[in-house]
């Protein structure tokens, strides 16, 4: 049996443990996320910016399914599924055709869901959404090779770019080299010199970026979320920038410090908001969210003061802690005996070391 073979088995295994204990008839999974998630890297993605897809999963006691339209039923097939499941097609036209499928092949019974829309519907037990978030080793591989694209890709675009283009150039250009490597660009933000100070989530503008430039990329491949961050400066970073990106890097610390299995989550966004306060940048947390887990989601739960869900092995963290004007934000995997693996690290891209890690500094043109 194939890595991806075993890891659906693996998966609907666990499906139908809880299948049994709760007594529902089947489990309907109709997220991008969630897809990718049970089908082993798969994708149910046409349209970006949407949180459900053209294909979902259906899992009974007896089958695994994927549910989808004639349109799609054979691409699925050809390119994305690995063998584990049948295929069901309904007529594009007859959205009903697929409800009364699920009717008979749950006998009519309960269904959970991550997205429930009928009465019969219930939402996911938290063990499962925990399980979603803890990556086996399979998972953890392909997510590396994700990481290492987008970071090249990353690079690639910053050392290429100009003070003339816009922000919309720059964030084409990322778009570009993002899809070059099989990478979906779900989210490039660009911030040039005159917003960079202003904004912390700056979507881009036609505005020429000047002496500096912010770009972030969400790239999403089998997916899975790299998350990162990187600047570019256009001529020697002034003194107070040097000063604000050191600041960043060393709150940062403080959050990778506690990323330890065990750890609540809402006791490493406490430790952020001490470091802050420390630094004389009392209100800085306010200002910006810091992150918190990765994976099928950009985050899957973002760190706030009443986050209790615990770390563990195999879970990805993204922190981004902010000043105005400087970030930073990688993406890492918490593997065996509390090491932290940066999955997005590319040894081509200037660097420091912050306590035994090596962080990204601004590239210096």
């Amino acid at each position: 049996m194939s890595d991806l073979n075993q890891e659906v088995s693996s998966k609907v295994e666990f499906i139908r443990q809880i299948l049994t204990e709760t007594e529902f008839q089947g489990l309907r999974l109709r997220g991008t996320d969630w897809f990718a998630w049970a089908t082993a890297g798969a994708s149910n993605t046409v349209l970006l910016t949407a949180e459900t897809g053209v294909a979902e999963v259906l899992i009974t006691a007896q089958d695994t399914w994927v549910l989808t339209d004639e349109i799609e039923a054979q691409r699925l097939q050809d390119e994305e599924l690995p063998a584990n499941f049948k295929v069901y097609a309904n007529p594009w036209a007859d959205a009903a055709a697929r409800e009364s499928f699920v009717r008979d092949v749950t006998g009519a019974g309960k269904v959970l869901s991550d997205r429930p829309t009928i009465d019969v519907e219930k939402g996911l037990p938290a063990s499962l959404q925990r399980r979603k978030r803890i990556m086996m080793s399979s998972e953890l591989e392909r997510y590396r090779q994700v990481g290492r694209k987008a970071t090249e890709a990353m690079t690639e675009v910053l050392k290429a770019a100009k003070p003339t283009w816009t922000e919309y150039q720059l964030a084409g250009a990322g778009a570009e080299a993002l899809w070059a490597r099989g990478l979906h660009p779900a989210l490039t933000l660009v911030a040039g010199e005159r917003r960079l100070p202003l904004y912390r989530h700056a979507t881009p503008t036609g505005e020429q970026i000047g002496r500096q430039a912010m770009l972030i990329f969400c790239a999403r491949g089998y997916g899975l979320y790299a998350n990162l961050t990187r600047f570019v400066c256009f001529d020697a970073l002034t003194d107070e920038y040097n000063k604000l990106h050191h600041q960043v890097r060393e709150i940062e610390a403080q959050a990778l410090n506690l990323c330890l299995p065990g750890t609540p989550l809402n006791s490493i966004y406490n430790a952020l908001a001490k470091a802050y306060q420390q630094h004389g940048c009392d209100r800085a947390i306010q200002e910006h969210h810091q992150g918190g887990t990765t994976g099928y989601l950009a985050r899957e739960i973002v760190a706030n003061p009443t986050t209790t869900d615990t770390l563990a092995e195999g879970i990805a963290v993204a922190w981004n802690p902010s000043l105005p004007g400087a970030k930073v934000e990688d993406t890492f995997a918490l593997l065996q005996d509390g090491k932290l693996e940066n999955l997005t690290f590319d040894a081509n891209f200037p660097n420091v070391e912050i306590q035994g890690r090596l962080r990204p500094v601004p590239l210096e043109i």
